[in-house]
């Protein structure tokens, strides 16, 4: 008998935790109450609600929370004030989501007296560390359960089988019958796993992008966007005030219009092995290009290169599950300072995949001064012959090092 008493699933109502949740209540005997979090996957959730009561979830025990506009103002706006991007690509869309889930779960936990969270993360993969470091951060007593690290279900048609015999409804089935993809989606962008991409030679199937159109297929004629940032952050698109999470789905919207944010990658897993992933982040990719854009006007150059040399650390920690630690705060207090100047706009242009900056304005707070980078006259503002003693003492070393190999024959 197991002494887990009740246990809170993170419970999407796809094909996993559907599995988990009829698994949890046969293999530890214990009261299930579902999370399922709205981070803007863009799928009607009330499914999930069914499912859960068809397995014997009382109503007041299904939790469905609608976390769109905290998971973009309090998790995906701070990532981009870091231009965050791990291995040089990715843009961390499965990553940034974790810790705001871990977060409502340990909160449901406290709130239902749970001594138990649960998750339907692979034992092979990078989330089970992400929830479960989340989870001691928040809560360091707290009993974790990984159901991919107990059962023996460890394949997608085992998970398929067990489902049809405990009479669990699974969707997406592929049409020649094989299993669906893994995926993961929120409203910064969606991710595929598992199925022939797990081959790294082939090209992904057209019919598996949801969000994204291909650039060949994009409009012939390029669209103008005005996106107008406050303190890092956006804020208006076009001259309309929207709130975070409209302003992440407008540029999703306009993104996959274009054919803008698809990515195949390889990426080097937490836990050691490579995996091929594809994503589509259409959003994130015109706001991460708009961003840098309006930091080049505002930004000191040491400042904005200081930024750059923490990024990949920074870029780390959430891909590792370090949200919640000390070194990605003090990092992010360090970030989120030089933005208090990152005010201004800056027009792109959308064009058959392509993010293209055609101006920017900082009326505040640009450091960009016309008087002294003109190619005319400046009329005294920049004296030239400054440089040459710049070079020169910068030149000292590399000479001294000449010399010497000189005589050394």
């Amino acid at each position: 008998m197991s002494d887990v008493k009740k246990a809170v699933l993170a419970y999407s109502g796809g094909l996993d935790t559907s599995v988990i949740l009829k698994w949890l209540q046969d293999t530890y005997q214990c009261e299930v109450i579902t999370f399922t979090a709205d981070l803007g996957q863009g799928e009607e959730l009330e499914p999930a609600r069914k499912k859960a009561l068809q397995f014997g979830i009382r109503p007041e025990q299904i939790f469905i929370d609608d976390l769109r506009e905290e998971f973009v103002r309090d998790f995906v706006f701070p990532m981009f004030r870091a231009n965050a991007v791990y291995e040089g690509e990715y843009l961390l869309g499965t990553s940034i989501a974790r810790p705001l889930i871990a977060k409502r779960q340990i909160e449901i936990a406290r709130l239902t007296g749970a001594d138990a969270v649960s998750h339907g993360a692979t034992g092979k993969g990078n989330d089970q560390v992400r929830f479960e470091l989340g989870y001691y951060a928040l809560e360091p007593g707290i009993k974790v359960i990984a159901p991919w690290r107990e059962w023996d279900l460890l394949s997608r048609e085992k998970l398929m089988a067990y489902a049809e015999k405990h009479g669990i409804p699974v969707e997406m089935k592929h049409q020649q019958g094989g299993s669906p993809y893994s995926m993961d989606a929120n409203l910064l962008h969606i991710s595929y796993e598992g199925r022939h991409l797990e081959n790294p030679a082939v090209e992904a199937e057209e019919s598996m992008w949801r969000w994204t159109v291909s650039p060949e297929a994009a409009p012939d004629k390029a669209e103008y966007l005005e996106i107008e940032f406050e303190k890092g952050d956006i804020v208006a698109l076009n001259g309309s005030r929207l709130s975070p999470a409209t302003v992440l789905a407008r540029l999703n919207e306009l993104g996959g219009k274009h054919g803008i944010g698809r990515l195949d990658l390889v990426e080097n897993r937490y836990v050691g092995m490579k995996s091929r992933g594809c994503y589509e982040t259409p959003g994130g990719t015109i706001m991460l290009r708009a961003h840098r854009a309006i930091e080049s006007l505002c930004l000191d150059r040491e400042v904005a290169h200081l930024k750059d040399d923490l990024m990949p650390r920074y870029a780390s920690l959430i891909y590792n599950g370090y949200w919640w630690a000390p070194e990605r705060r003090a990092l992010q207090g360090l970030i989120d300072g030089t933005q208090l100047s990152v005010n201004g706009w800056v027009r792109v242009k959308l064009y058959k995949g392509n993010v293209i900056v055609v101006g920017r304005d900082s009326k505040s707070d640009s450091l960009f001064d016309s008087t002294i980078a003109t190619f005319e006259d400046d009329a005294g503002a920049y004296n030239q012959q400054d440089a040459a003693g710049f070079i020169k003492l910068n030149a000292l070393r590399l000479r001294i090092a000449a010399n010497l190999a000189k005589r050394r024959g």
